[in-house]
Formats: C-alpha cells, sequence, structure tokens
C-alpha cells in the first residue's frame, strides 16, 4: 500500500501576517463593489434602485453582522470551510468549501470579460465596438488573470497593492461617475425621469434573473475571513472593515445606479460596460473627454484587483481544505520561498482559463456571460446556506458568551434568527430565480439545461473527490 506524502503540520503557521485595517477594507471594496453590477442594474431600469435598498436591508446588512460574528468567533483560515465544518461536519464543511472555491471556475470567466469589456474604454468612445470583440476580450482577460496569478503566487505582500489598487480603482471612477452626472443633470437635465412609481419593483419573469444578480453584487465580504491567518489582528480588524467597507459599497450601488440612469437610457446601457459608456457621454457633454479614458484607467486597475482579491482569498479554502486531506494533499502545500498556497492558485487559474475559452466558442458573448454568471451564483449560494444556518447552530454553543472577542450579532438570540432567518431565505429564493432565463437568452431551455448541468457536474466532482479523500485518511492511504 502506497503512503501519500504527508501534509507538513505547520503549513499554516508559515504563512506570514500581513494585512491591516485598510487593507482589508480596500480588499472589500475590490471583491464587493462592481461597475459591472451598476451597469446591469442601469440596464435593468429605475426598478433597480428599489432592489439595492431591499437586498441591502434584508441581506447585505444581516450577512454583514452574521460575518462578523463568525470571523470573530472562528478567525482561522478557510473561511466559510471552518464555519460549516464546525456547525455541521465535515462533509457539510467540505460541500460549503467546494462550492465556494469552485464556483469561481465560471465566476472569473464572467468577471474577465466584463473587465475586458470596459477596458475598451481606454482609448475614448471609439473602444464601444472593441467592447464586443471576441478576441480582444479573451486576450484581455487571459492577461489579467496571469497578472493576479503572478503577483499572489509571489506573496500577499505584493499582492495586496494590487487589491488595494483595486479598491481605490473601483471607487474612484464611480465617484466621477456620480459627479459628471449631476453636472449633466444640472445643465442639460436627466436622460432618465425618476418618480416613486417606476423605481417600486417590477416583478415580472423578464426582469426576475437579474434579483439574483442583486444579491449576488452584495456578497464577498466573507472572502477576506479565508485569510483571517493572514490579517494582524482578525478579531478586531475584520469586523470594523466589515462595517466600513458595507457602508461604502450600499451608498455606492444605489448612487450609482442614479447617476447611469440620468445619463443613458436603460435601453441604452450594456449590461457589461455600461458604466463607462456613460462617463463617455457625460464627459463628452461636459466637453471633458479624457475623463472617460482616465476612468477606463482607473477600473482596469481595479478590475484587476478584484480579480487579484478572488484568486488570493479563494485559494485559502482548498488549502485548507487540503490539509485536511479531503483533496489532494498538494492543495494543503505551500510555495517554499514566498509561503503562498500555490497549487490551488495554479489549479483555479487553469481551469478558469479553460471554462473562458470553452465558453467563447459557439455562444454570443453576451448569453456565454449570463450563463456563467448563473452558475456561479448557484455555486456560490450554496455556502451561504451553510453560513446562515451555521451562525444559528453555533449561536447555542456556550463559548460564544464567553469569547472576550467575540462580535456578536445585535439582539441576542432573537436576532441571531432574525439575521439566519432572512439570509437563507434571500440566497434560496436567488439559487431559485438563477434559474430563469433572461428576456436576451436565445433559448430558454438551452440556458436552464446548461446552468444545471454546469452546476450538477461540478457538485459531483466535488463529492467524487471527498470520497477519495475521506478513503484515503479511514485507510492511512
Amino acid at each position: 500500500m502506497t503512503t501519500s506524502a504527508p501534509i507538513p503540520t505547520d503549513s499554516k503557521s508559515q504563512l506570514r501576517k500581513t494585512m491591516g485595517f485598510w487593507d482589508v477594507l480596500l480588499f472589500n471594496i475590490a471583491t464587493v463593489l462592481g461597475p459591472r453590477w451598476i451597469a446591469a442594474a442601469g440596464h435593468n431600469g429605475t426598478s433597480s434602485i428599489s432592489l439595492w435598498a431591499i437586498a441591502a436591508i434584508f441581506f447585505f446588512i444581516p450577512g454583514a453582522f452574521v460575518i462578523n460574528e463568525l470571523s470573530s468567533r472562528f478567525p482561522e483560515e478557510g473561511g466559510l470551510y471552518v464555519w460549516a465544518r464546525e456547525a455541521f461536519g465535515p462533509f457539510h464543511g467540505f460541500v460549503a468549501g467546494w462550492t465556494y472555491w469552485f464556483y469561481t471556475v465560471f465566476y472569473f470567466p464572467g468577471l474577465l470579460l466584463a473587465s475586458a469589456s470596459m477596458s475598451a474604454y481606454i482609448i475614448g468612445g471609439r473602444g464601444a465596438g472593441l467592447s464586443q470583440d471576441r478576441g480582444f476580450l479573451l486576450i484581455v482577460s487571459l492577461a489579467l488573470l496571469l497578472v493576479a496569478l503572478i503577483l499572489n503566487i509571489i506573496g500577499l505582500n505584493i499582492g495586496k497593492w494590487l487589491q488595494n489598487a483595486g479598491g481605490v480603482g473601483t471607487y474612484v471612477p464611480l465617484l466621477m461617475l456620480v459627479g459628471i452626472a449631476a453636472l449633466v443633470v444640472m445643465r442639460h437635465g436627466s436622460a432618465t425621469h425618476f418618480t416613486w412609481q417606476n423605481m417600486m419593483p417590477v416583478w415580472n419573469w423578464g426582469t426576475v434573473n437579474f434579483w439574483s444578480q442583486i444579491a449576488f453584487a452584495f456578497t464577498g465580504l466573507e472572502l477576506v475571513c479565508a485569510m483571517s491567518e493572514e490579517v494582524r489582528d482578525p478579531s478586531r480588524i475584520l469586523p470594523r472593515a466589515v462595517f466600513g467597507s458595507g457602508a461604502l459599497i450600499a451608498l455606492m450601488y444605489i448612487v450609482g445606479t442614479f447617476s447611469i440612469l440620468a445619463l443613458v437610457p436603460a435601453a441604452e446601457i450594456d449590461a457589461k460596460s455600461g458604466v463607462f459608456h456613460a462617463i463617455t457621454v457625460g464627459s463628452i457633454a461636459l466637453r471633458v473627454g479624457f475623463l472617460g479614458m482616465l476612468a477606463a484607467v482607473l477600473v482596469t486597475a481595479g478590475n484587476a484587483g478584484g480579480v487579484g482579491s478572488t484568486v488570493a482569498g479563494i485559494a485559502r479554502v482548498p488549502f485548507v481544505v487540503g490539509i485536511d486531506r479531503y483533496l489532494p494533499p498538494a492543495f494543503g502545500k505551500i510555495h517554499p520561498r514566498w509561503k503562498t498556497p500555490y497549487i490551488s492558485m495554479l489549479v483555479q487559474a487553469i481551469l478558469s482559463g479553460a471554462v473562458l475559452l470553452l465558453s467563447q466558442l459557439n455562444n454570443s458573448t453576451r448569453d456565454a456571460y449570463q450563463h456563467l454568471i448563473d452558475a456561479a451564483i448557484i455555486l456560490y449560494f450554496i455556502p451561504f446556506l451553510y453560513m446562515f444556518a451555521a451562525v444559528i447552530k453555533l449561536a447555542y454553543r456556550k463559548d460564544r458568551q464567553t469569547n472576550p472577542r467575540a462580535i456578536l450579532v445585535p439582539g441576542g438570540m432573537p436576532g441571531v434568527w432574525i439575521a439566519g432567518i432572512l439570509g437563507f431565505v434571500v440566497v434560496f429564493v436567488g439559487i431559485v430565480v438563477s434559474l430563469v432565463p433572461p428576456d436576451e437568452s436565445s433559448s430558454r431551455l438551452a440556458f436552464l439545461l446548461q446552468v444545471l448541468g454546469a452546476t450538477v457536474v461540478s457538485i459531483l466532482i466535488g463529492l467524487a473527490l471527498y470520497w477519495r479523500g475521506s478513503r484515503a485518511k479511514r485507510f492511512g492511504i
């Protein structure tokens, strides 16, 4: 019988504590806030404004409370995987960790395509055509992925600067969007007429698919918790950064959607690169056309940071699962020089690159992008079901009240139940409506089969690996 190579027991202890408060806050902004979601909201119309507010109240805020409690009580590398494992055992911990990691295989291509599309506006208004060019999108997407991979393998002390630049490069252009829209409205009026009635949610099958994207746009605050042992004082820094970045993100989503619709009618907004089209339109109206190109440069850096933060954070989950030996032991290895979990990063990048290439073979760019986003949403939301259930179950452990560094959900046990149930219901509804094809889908049946097929196959692959890992642990092979 062959004995597998043991994983060093001190793998996690080799990780370097390099992240402070501002690093975590900007990491969260780079991870969560996305111009593409503001563009998608603008494309959906004025009803998106109320959807942002509803999602913030019933999902984002409860989610922030839950993340703060779990991250302060269990400040361990692995985040969601650890929380689900603590509450429900190794199998459910693995399912949560696997789906949380594997979703990036579908999410990265969507993020990269959107990032590449936005970067086309660096050359100004002429970039509108280039932003839909398949060859350009593939080359830029793969280049962004490669840069993020290299910087994060070299080390978080280097890679965090990409994430920091991503946070700044994401927020500043959106502030520019808001400022340009305010000036244009004062001088020329708004391109969209806003009323209380048209800002209310529109409940029809044509827009229901977008509801899940609104909730998805508010996720990501939990990601940095997967790197808890690389934060200098996680029990203190993580909760402060979650609240600070959460307020900035929620405000920008709402104000940004007002701004993009004030500059461009919903029907003319592209769901991926609409923010930069709007900035270009506004800057031309103000006769300061270079602002559009400047914003595109900044957001290209911001998107690179978003890719970098996801590469860095998500890679820690299979790293810890590899240490637990439910994934091949190689996932638990640390680079001998740079002290990073480089194997999981490499596997993640290779799989994402392959899916990106395959998704562009036969589908239109829009359909491919939508399929990737919806498959990612379903996989990504599964561990959130575990997270919101875990906070309720773990609230009954005695150590909750005796942990002096725990940042507990307000309101005692009723508060825990309210936050847990609200988050669980929103996530479950998000999974269901992700299966409803948008109006733009060329074939509703094909859309449904592709999204379901990708989700089921992804989970079955994970279960096969778990069975292999459990067998290896049981028999010591």
